[in-house]
């Protein structure tokens, strides 16, 4: 954490100095903003809490309750979003208080009893070690709770307004807020009454049931599986021995997934109902928390559960439902103009919880959706930029819904209908890094470069997520992981990953630091005159010797600007190598050195060598003000 260059900081240093629209904040509603986004799930949440580092835009966030989420129905937190918290500076005090995965647990029946269950296997969660962070399982709300202090925090002062139901809105072409959105008190003295927000773009994140993806047009399209499962956050005693570990249990009787939850005594039961008759019209879920816990019983036999308290429960079907598109720009109009409302979330794609994926991806959407509408409202990139978050994230809900129709439908399997009987936990061993968030792939457009020079940084795919490794940090010696210094400040990254010359002697990381400071078609040049010379674009450079064989002095200046009213030099963007796990060896770096451009939301964009400026300069030319034509967009 990086402050005092304005100036000593004597309080809470997570408390960013208001400006912008912070300075005045109006505590009511405006009547016009820049960004309404509707719903406090967390895709709206996070999409807030980005756009809350941008203080020059005026976004707000509204919710039909009349206050803060208090019992989340989701809970698991892959370990993509727990990088991801790592960049909102959160991760550290929500690990510290969640339930940690580490194993999963598979039981079925007793081949010498079929009426009783035994434990088959045990699963590794991450055996293939594809995160630094763990597996959590945590509370939906205190993720929002911790988006919400983070925006609070942020230079813009933003907080949730309660008690406003979105109601119905029009787009009029030309207008400076041409997004008309007609909104309902539903809390407070006005109550029951309606009002008009006028806004220049708007995002839907108000759940399966949205009212803003039906504003626009788009429908949820699918299938049921006709299977029911009833969930239950419980407290009791049990003498089942793997309460407190993951598990899968298939017995006799059905099906139960357990989760352990955080607090050490609260766990989550999805509990097998069976097959649903589609033409009793979802009777099934009438189903008290009784049956549920008779049933759970019959599951567990010969084990006991004795139910104290229930926190929440609720019945759901299975269903698999994924809109067209992700924003109102219909099929025939692509190309024609650029989106003003979008869809994220459980508006646009939804299936059954028990992957652990709904909230994790709800976030990812909003993560990427957020920066884009920042640097287009900045000023800082074209309209057309937005036309990527359909692109995206579409594919990506697609692939999440195919998994999930697997994953459940093997869930729901009973155990004689296995052709092998370790299938289940096979495929949970063989599929992890899909559920942990790490087979996202951006397809090539005007954000993602084709991958012409993967060769030179295996480890980095291009349009996958930056996977971090271990660096030392030159100035002060401190070992660290190199992807936890990137915030969510809406930055984009470009790592200098050096040939093997030592600083200061004419190398090719010299000259390109040259280049990047001086040249023209450097993506630098574009940065405001007013602004800090890091202010749109943070780069770094780690050198291959270790930290005691650099001389920072040697080091180009552009590796350490100088930054804030009084000019300091920023110390924290020069690294060596970790003798105990070198990065170059880690990440299959080419030694002749390499660039690695990584985009605000995390994601790999570009991997060129270091004597490609012209590509550097040209991959940016299009994503940059007054800079639109001066290259050739990849694909938009």
């Amino acid at each position: 954490m990086q402050f005092h260059h304005h100036g000593y900081v004597s309080g809470d240093p997570r408390v960013l100095p208001a400006a912008g629209v912070g300075l005045n904040r109006p505590q009511e509603l405006p009547e016009e903003v820049d960004v309404l986004i509707v719903g406090t799930g967390p895709a709206g949440m996070l999409a807030a809490a980005q756009l809350s580092r941008f203080p020059n835009i005026t976004t707000r966030i509204i919710e039909r309750r009349p206050g803060r989420l208090a019992i989340g129905q989701a809970d698991g937190i892959q370990a993509r979003s727990v990088e991801t918290f790592q960049a909102f500076g959160f991760a550290e005090r929500i690990i510290a208080e969640a339930y940690h995965i580490t194993e999963m647990a598979f039981w079925k029946p007793d081949p010498a009893n079929r009426a009783t269950i035994v434990r088959a296997a045990r699963a590794v969660d991450d055996e293939m070690g594809i995160s630094e962070f763990p597996h959590l399982i945590v509370n939906q709300a205190r993720v929002l709770d911790y988006f919400a202090e983070y925006m609070a925090n942020a230079p813009t002062r933003m907080t949730p307004d309660y008690g406003y139901d979105f109601q119905s809105l029009s787009i009029t072409d030309g207008d400076e807020y041409p997004v008309s959105v007609t909104l309902l008190h539903t809390d407070g003295p006005n109550e029951g009454q309606e009002r008009i927000v006028r806004a220049k773009y708007v995002i839907g994140a108000d759940g399966a049931r949205s009212k803003v993806r039906a504003a626009i047009g788009c429908t949820l399209a699918g299938d049921q599986a006709n299977h029911a499962w009833g969930v239950m956050d419980t407290l009791a005693v049990t003498d089942f021995p793997d309460i407190r570990t993951k598990c899968a249990i298939q017995g006799e009787k059905g099906s139960i997934l357990l989760i352990p939850r955080e607090g050490g005594y609260l766990f989550r039961m999805y509990v097998d109902l069976g097959e649903v008759d589609p033409a009793t019209h979802h009777a099934v879920r009438s189903t008290t928390i009784e049956q549920i816990i008779a049933k759970a019983n019959e599951i567990l036999h010969p084990y006991t559960l004795d139910v104290r308290n229930v926190a929440w429960h609720s019945v759901y079907e299975v269903g698999h439902r994924l809109t067209d598109r992700f924003d109102d720009v219909l099929p025939e109009d692509r190309g024609t103009r650029t989106p003003r409302v979008f869809i994220t979330g459980d508006a646009c794609h939804t299936h059954s919880a028990k992957a652990g994926q709904g909230m994790n991806v709800s976030m990812q959407d909003g993560f990427n959706l957020a920066w884009k509408l920042g640097h287009v409202l900045e000023g800082r990139s074209p309209e057309s930029l937005l036309s990527t978050y359909s692109e995206e994230r579409q594919v990506v809900a697609k692939n999440l819904i195919d998994f999930d129709k697997e994953w459940s439908t093997m869930m729901a399997k009973k155990p004689e209908e296995f052709e092998n009987p370790s299938d289940l936990e096979d495929f949970y061993v063989r599929t992890a890094e899909f559920p942990a968030g790490f087979m996202t792939e951006y397809a090539p457009s005007m954000l993602v470069a084709p991958a012409d020079h993967q060769a030179l940084a295996a480890g980095f795919p291009v349009g996958k997520r930056f996977k971090s490794a271990p660096v030392v940090r030159v100035g002060d010696t401190n070992p660290m992981h190199l992807g936890h210094h990137a915030t969510a400040d809406g930055r984009w990254r470009i790592y200098v990953f050096a040939d093997a010359a030592l600083p200061g002697t004419g190398s090719a990381t010299d000259k390109l630091a040259q280049w990047l400071a001086e040249a023209a078609e450097s993506p630098l040049a574009a940065t405001p005159s007013d602004a800090d010379p890091d202010a749109w674009f943070d780069v770094k450079v780690i050198y291959q010797q270790p930290h005691t064989e650099l001389d920072i002095n040697a080091v180009p200046a552009v590796f350490k600007p100088q930054v804030g009213p009084f000019r300091l030099t920023d110390y924290e963007k020069v690294y060596g190598t970790d003798p105990k796990a070198d990065i170059f060896e880690l990440r299959g770096l080419d030694r002749g050195g390499v660039v690695v451009v990584v985009r605000p939301d995390q994601y790999v964009a570009n991997v060129l060598p270091l004597t490609a400026t012209a590509e550097l300069g040209a991959f940016f030319a299009p994503l940059l003000p007054g800079r639109h034509n001066a290259g050739q967009p990849l694909t938009v």
